[in-house]
């Protein structure tokens, strides 16, 4: 069940950016840039870890042309993700990149949002100590709430579900990260 709701999800989201929308287009510009970490944790999504994983990344966030907004600023837009970072579990570190494009809820100005996205990653790493994660593709979805503090100055939460989708076999399991972002918004 869960595989086939992941699966419809990435579907949607290509429908989403494949398909001409009716409403304001803009041009892609960089629309934040930032870091965020934190470690793994409970979800109801997939297995239950078997290791203590932390992740820490440099991430930018481009809107996308594609979306409609009302006159008050709120409505929906389109956004692509991508990130460098590094995961760590017991004295291990792997590289870790990845890139997710979006669907953006909320203010155009970004004063607040939420975001939710699918795409893949690369691990340099896939065996930790007490983990087999997979293999070097993953596939990610993310949900973030994220808002403007001050000026450009922005916060949020990112809930991150990475796993091979069994794709290398049953033997391997996913991760759920919770991570704290810190970002500027342009």
């Amino acid at each position: 069940m869960l595989r086939m709701t992941f699966h419809a999800t990435m579907v949607a989201l290509v429908l989403f950016f494949l398909a001409p929308l009716p409403g304001q287009a803009d041009e892609v510009r960089l629309n934040s840039i930032g870091v965020r970490g934190g470690p793994t944790g409970g979800s109801p999504i997939g297995d239950l870890e078997t290791q203590y994983f932390k992740e820490y990344d440099l991430m930018a966030n481009w809107s996308l042309p594609w979306g409609w907004y009302s006159e008050s600023g709120w409505g929906i837009g389109s956004r692509w993700m991508g990130s460098v970072g590094a995961i760590t579990a017991s004295g291990d570190t792997a590289f870790i990149s990845t890139v997710l494009p979006g669907v953006v809820l909320g203010k155009k100005d970004g004063w607040l949002s939420l975001e939710v996205g699918g795409g893949g990653a690369i691990l340099s790493q896939q065996h930790f100590a007490h983990q087999n994660v997979g293999g070097l593709l993953q596939l990610v979805a993310d949900m973030a709430i994220r808002a403007k503090v001050y000026g450009g100055l922005g916060v949020g939460y990112w809930f991150h579900h990475m796993s091979d989708a069994s794709i290398y076999g049953e033997d391997a399991h996913g991760t759920d990260f919770h991570m704290i972002e810190a970002s500027y918004r342009f």
